[in-house]
């Protein structure tokens, strides 16, 4: 009798401990002029995560979302990545921010260890991880910058604009916007009339003038910005200030929440409005739509236990305030969301072989956004939908009439 009662309490010891994770890697901006794309990606994410692993996550394994900060900067990026690898043993990369970090490390995932690593889900709509040599160690939710370029330049050609100006990133981030933006153009048999760059990091509190000066200087009847928010709300600024009233679009990488909270706090102190005759294009719907079954959950899950940002990585700078909602937080909930059933359809053990066999298998998933998500081995990005916003009682709504816009 003693012996069986020491093994039903070994045995009910063994089942109390709990089940290893599966551990999945993020690298992106906590820190610095862009940390709000990074920690708001991380707490959209981490938001459905928790939720998951409430549920009991992949059969009591829990996903655990082990981030980064490489104040989106190249080189940490790629030393995160080596270490997330080597030293974490992730499963798999996992919401990347930014351009000029993910173009530096598709290289070294493609070939800089002994099998090549996968990402999932990076926040940027540029082309390097949608096309050969590194569409097949990447997939994609988002529709890509081209995209989103062509359907804002569309619009804007239909109510009559022609002489498009573009500021943009220095860098790689702002060349694919730059590059979507001409090709749109190519195909109305247009070229661009004016261009202005801003170096990577630049902040609202710097001055855009000159720029503002080049784009008007050359007519331009409207401009698309691709940039991130601190730089791209400075520059909306300085346009208004000199009364330059033409439209201004931004592509989603911006952060139109965090934009707007800069250009709101400056209209109240300036007194007037710098939000008006603004254009954000976005990849995901808006979260103000109670139609769609995914913004239930995700207003449910950002109001219930809303998610931190990772206290080691932003708590020794100045205070960050989490968003109530984003466009970024929700497009990080749904990639997270996307993300468990492919490990839940891929099964133990949780490798990426396992995981990209069973995400090209996926078809016509319902993300509950109104838009199925499909892979295959050619097919790497599952939505190609661009939503329009502009801003309406200081917050972005859906675009739906554009007469507003005419010259």
């Amino acid at each position: 009798m003693r012996a069986l009662l020491i093994a039903l309490l070994v045995t009910l010891g063994v089942a109390a401990q709990p089940k290893s994770p599966v551990k999945i890697g993020m690298s992106a901006a906590f820190r610095g002029p862009s940390r709000a794309l990074g920690i708001e990606l991380y707490r959209g994410a981490q938001g459905y995560f928790q939720e998951f692993n409430a549920r009991g996550g992949l059969d009591g394994h829990p996903v655990e979302l082990v981030a980064k900060d490489d104040g989106y900067n190249p080189a940490p990026a790629i030393l995160n990545t080596i270490e997330l690898v080597k030293k974490e043993k992730v499963s798999l990369l996992f919401g990347y921010v930014g351009t000029p970090t993910v173009t530096r490390v598709l290289p070294l995932l493609k070939g800089g260890f002994d099998q090549p690593q996968v990402l999932m889900f990076p926040f940027t709509g540029a082309q390097p991880q949608r096309q050969p040599p590194y569409a097949d160690i990447c997939f994609n939710l988002r529709a890509s910058y081209r995209e989103e370029t062509a359907g804002l330049i569309d619009h804007l050609y239909t109510l009559g604009y022609r002489k498009t100006g573009i500021f943009y990133q220095c860098d790689a981030y702002g060349r694919s916007g730059w590059e979507g933006v001409r090709r749109a153009l190519h195909a109305r048999d247009l070229g661009l009339c004016a261009e202005a760059t801003y170096r990577r990091g630049s902040s609202f509190d710097q001055s855009y003038l000159q720029q503002v000066r080049i784009l008007r200087q050359a007519g331009v009847d409207h401009v698309i910005c691709v940039g991130s928010y601190a730089a791209c709300a400075g520059f909306i600024r300085d346009a208004r200030d000199q009364q330059w009233e033409i439209p201004i679009a931004n592509v989603s990488f911006v952060g139109s929440e965090s934009m707007l909270d800069l250009l709101t706090k400056a209209s109240r102190k300036q007194g007037q409005d710098y939000t008006r005759r603004l254009i954000n294009s976005q990849v995901v719907p808006s979260y103000n739509d109670s139609r769609l079954p995914a913004v239930l959950e995700y207003c449910r899950c950002m109001n219930n236990n809303p998610p931190m940002p990772p206290p080691k990585l932003v708590g020794d700078g100045p205070g960050y305030r989490p968003l109530p909602y984003s466009f970024v937080s929700f497009e990080g909930y749904l990639c997270a969301k996307l993300m468990c059933e492919m490990l839940r359809r891929a099964g133990p053990p949780w490798d990426s072989r396992r995981v990209v066999k069973a995400a090209e298998s996926m078809q016509n998933f319902d993300l509950g956004i109104e838009s199925p998500v499909s892979f295959s081995q050619q097919r790497h990005q599952g939505l190609h939908k661009v939503y329009f916003t502009t801003v309406a009682r200081d917050q972005f709504v859906p675009l739906e009439d554009w007469s507003g816009l005419h010259p």
